[in-house]
């Protein structure tokens, strides 16, 4: 199924609605959420108008002057340049994935080469394309299992993968990378984030699993300041140019390999690969949930199928839910594949800000909502991890209150029965 996404934006803006609009579904509270800064073209008005019921005053905004006014330009280029390098080295190891080229790291979840090759790539481009700016990335992998005797061979593979790669790369002059530079790369994926500056927050494959099987990954690579997301990008190597099917991961096109890209204030933009073809992407505008579709999580452990199937039912959706690996399913809401994306994880596990960064934005660009569980807008400021209320949910404006309702009930359903 499908769903969609908001936050990050050009301006931070506060929306502070009459509590009548809400009441079924929070109590006494003013919902704020976190919008795109809104253009001054008619479609974007209506957009943020459709936000209100007609019962709501006007939205009280209050536009922050410290994002609007920079255009993260050079920043996109460089990040669409080093997602796009990383997405060719995982496009290669995926083609010809060989046993040796799968370990499991300590928590026991399958890691590859091309993690590692594609996050030294990320750091080694990024720094090159930016030299004059402070770097700081949050990553998910480091080099820890790759300094061990066990990890020798595995490491010279990296570094045999990762200046091939640089060596196709025509507008640069790589000289050739040491086992020793790769693993320095692959470590400045270190940092901690926070609040306070910029912070590139980099997911190397997301989506591990599905590249093992050869189906959906990303390559997610954002850029937070002053700990928002101002931009994001998702190399989706598999993902096909043409809409997904309601029943289907693949669609009947052959064409396949998708970057998306968005900053703040700016939309959402769907290339492909190459950057031979380029065009504006917007979330579906369907209001009526029999007509939406969802994504969720493909793997069980990564969200509860069930609780999904729940809320689906009490919205009325009935299509059957789009499983899909990765942050992918960001790229496809962005444009218009499905309306809705649950992601309700098991009870303790802590949501890493890499995992959702890119996609938010993404989506929130193209006119969607994220949220965690009971509406509150997602938190990148505050480290690696995302402080969320039982889940994340994703949609387009128009479904938002619906989902919400549903999600409540569904929830406390759940509790009421355990």
């Amino acid at each position: 199924m499908g769903t969609q996404s908001l936050f990050g934006a050009t301006r931070t803006v506060v929306a502070i609605r009459d509590w009548n609009c809400y009441e079924s579904i929070r109590k006494k509270s003013i919902i704020t959420t976190t919008f795109s800064a809104f253009s001054s073209s008619s479609s974007s008005t209506k957009r943020s108008s459709s936000l209100c019921c007609h019962r709501c005053s006007p939205l009280t905004t209050i536009a922050s002057s410290s994002y609007s006014s920079m255009s993260y330009d050079k920043e996109l280029a460089a990040a669409k340049k080093a997602a796009t390098l990383a997405a060719r080295l995982c496009q290669k190891v995926q083609k010809a994935l060989l046993q040796s080229d799968v370990h499991s790291k300590s928590d026991k979840s399958p890691v590859t080469v091309a993690d590692y090759g594609s996050q030294a790539l990320v750091s080694l481009m990024l720094q090159r394309e930016l030299p004059s700016e402070q770097f700081s990335l949050v990553a998910e992998e480091d080099s820890g299992d790759l300094r061990k005797e066990s990890g020798q061979d595995t490491l010279k593979r990296i570094t045999e993968l990762v200046n091939d790669t640089l060596a196709n790369e025509q507008s640069h002059s790589f000289s050739t990378l040491t086992t020793d530079d790769v693993l320095k790369a692959i470590d400045n994926g270190k940092s901690e984030g926070g609040s306070v500056g910029r912070h590139w927050v980099l997911d190397p494959i997301d989506g591990t699993k599905g590249f093992v099987r050869g189906d959906q990954y990303a390559i997610a690579l954002a850029l937070l300041h002053e700990g928002k997301v101002v931009l994001g990008v998702l190399a989706c190597p598999n993902l096909p140019l043409a809409t997904i099917g309601s029943n289907q991961q693949h669609s009947s096109s052959n064409e396949i390999g998708c970057l998306f890209f968005a900053k703040v204030g700016d939309g959402t933009y769907m290339q492909t690969l190459d950057g031979s073809t380029q065009t504006k992407v917007n979330v579906s505008a369907v209001d009526n949930p029999e007509e939406a579709s969802f994504f969720e999580s493909y793997e069980a452990a990564h969200s509860s199928h069930d609780l999904s199937s729940t809320i689906a039912e009490k919205l009325g959706v009935k299509a059957p839910p789009v499983r899909i690996d990765s942050q992918a399913k960001y790229g496809a809401l962005s444009r218009g594949d499905g309306a809705i994306y649950l992601r309700f994880p098991n009870k303790g596990y802590r949501e890493k800000i890499w995992d959702h960064a890119a996609g938010a934005i993404v989506v929130t660009e193209a006119g969607g909502i994220v949220s965690d569980a009971a509406g509150n807008p997602l938190d990148f400021s505050k480290g690696k991890f995302l402080d969320v209320d039982t889940g994340i949910i994703v949609t387009n404006q128009n479904l938002m209150p619906s989902l919400l309702k549903a999600v409540k009930e569904s929830l406390n359903e759940k509790g009421s029965s355990l």
